[in-house]
């Protein structure tokens, strides 16, 4: 690490301090308040506190807090500190409050934000940028996501010195990474068609079969793979099977894995020495964890978008077990709830249903029209009153999932 100019150090010192009176206060986790009046004392504050830093950047509409985590576990196993916005604050004043909590760590993977990530690239100079997946999420805030992927691709056209490593799945993903000199690519799977029936390239119909998508037209294809899932397995860039045998559970963490343990690769950290880190892992800020309730065990996982809720639909507790189902519409969340018509709601059929959430009638309409018997509740101590077995799985979106997560105690 670079000694850091007077200015930097002062605010540095100003942001912390706010962090931590966030925390004692009960605030919150200060990992935004910091952030920002660290980078009001010194508006480059994020530049010189990544300067000298192995920098990875993680973006993409889902799954990019668990992959960070993923990525930080992995490093891990290098044996030296890494620095991370663990609780998912992605945007400027987030990435440099963390860095500025682990001034001395030579590694840095955060999350960033979609929007943000050219900004962030440019003012970081990553070694490792990640691509997840590209969809709708937060239309009312968010911009148009092929406008997203055209900047990704301009930003990432002008960082000569980043490897991207990149799901070649996802055509949107595969035209924006497309552009970097090197890129990695990984067989992470996309079961969310629905925001990519065009080729990015020239519009026309995408084909899908056993091989993957190709454009019938131009010929832009997916790209060959050197990372893929083989079941529980990943099998790396040198053909070796690794069994990954996660504590997170579905299909999606072990997609996420595989791309953390790329990044881990490509840091000189083989797959059987990240490996035992990554299983470490059991939940991530307070998705997947399980706590007792009244006498219940009670699981929460977050769905913000349509291709999120296909995922926390894929790790639901087998059988009739009992569900809630929470929908706010506050401003990190998107005030737009016409989402919740493109989610196929079916598969909840022959499950106890109960619906809370501020737009929790928004929801009632959308269950009705899929023929899901519901039933309305006042919240998480209600549903969980009301379940007359041992188990309740609870799926929401942001803001309610942090309303959940307080009131059973901001549970870890």
């Amino acid at each position: 690490m670079t000694r850091l100019p007077l200015r930097a150090r002062v605010a540095t010192a100003v942001g912390g301090a706010a962090g931590r009176v966030s925390r004692l206060t009960g605030r919150g986790d200060g990992s935004v308040i910091g952030g920002l009046l660290g980078l009001r004392v010194e508006p480059g504050l994020l530049r010189l506190l990544a300067a000298g830093r192995k920098v990875v950047l993680v973006t993409g509409t889902n799954g990019k807090t668990t992959t960070t985590r993923l990525i930080t576990a992995g490093l891990s196993a290098l044996g030296q500190e890494v620095a991370s916005n663990a609780f998912g604050a992605n945007m400027e004043a987030g990435l440099a409050s963390a860095l500025g909590r682990a001034p001395d760590a030579p590694y840095a993977v955060l999350e960033t934000d979609e929007r943000y990530l050219p900004t962030v690239i440019e003012a970081t100079s990553p070694q490792v940028v990640v691509l997840l997946n590209l969809s709708r999420d937060q239309m009312d805030r968010a911009a148009e996501i092929w406008l997203t992927a055209r900047q990704w691709r301009q930003a990432l056209a002008a960082a000569p010195d980043c490897t991207v490593i990149a799901n070649a799945d996802d055509p949107l993903i595969a035209w924006a990474a497309s552009a970097a000199p090197r890129v990695t690519w990984v067989a992470a799977g996309q079961r969310w068609h629905e925001d990519s029936w065009c080729c990015p390239r020239c519009g026309s119909h995408l084909c899908r079969d056993e091989l993957g998508w190709r454009c019938g037209e131009c010929g832009f294809a997916r790209p060959a793979t050197r990372w893929a899932l083989s079941g529980d397995a990943v099998v790396d860039e040198a053909g070796q099977s690794h069994e990954l045998s996660l504590a997170l559970p579905g299909r999606a963490n072990r997609s996420n894995a595989m791309v953390a343990l790329a990044v881990a690769a490509h840091f000189g950290a083989g797959a059987d020495q990240a490996l035992p880190c990554l299983r470490e892992v059991r939940s991530v800020a307070g998705r997947y964890t399980q706590v007792q309730r009244h006498g219940r065990l009670v699981r929460l996982l977050l769905a913000k978008n349509p291709a999120g809720w296909l995922e926390a639909f894929d790790v639901l507790a087998a059988g009739p077990v009992p569900v809630l189902l929470a929908v706010n519409a506050q401003m990190p969340d998107g005030k737009d709830t016409s989402w919740l018509w493109d989610v196929d709601y079916r598969v909840l059929r022959g499950r106890p249903v109960f619906i809370t959430g501020e737009r929790r009638l928004d929801l009632a309409v959308r269950l009705e029209a899929d023929q899901v018997p519901f039933e309305l509740t006042d919240g998480i101590d209600a549903a969980v009153d009301l379940v007359t077995g041992g188990e309740l799985d609870v799926i929401a979106n942001y803001t309610a999932f942090q309303h959940i997560r307080v009131i059973l105690g901001r549970a870890e």
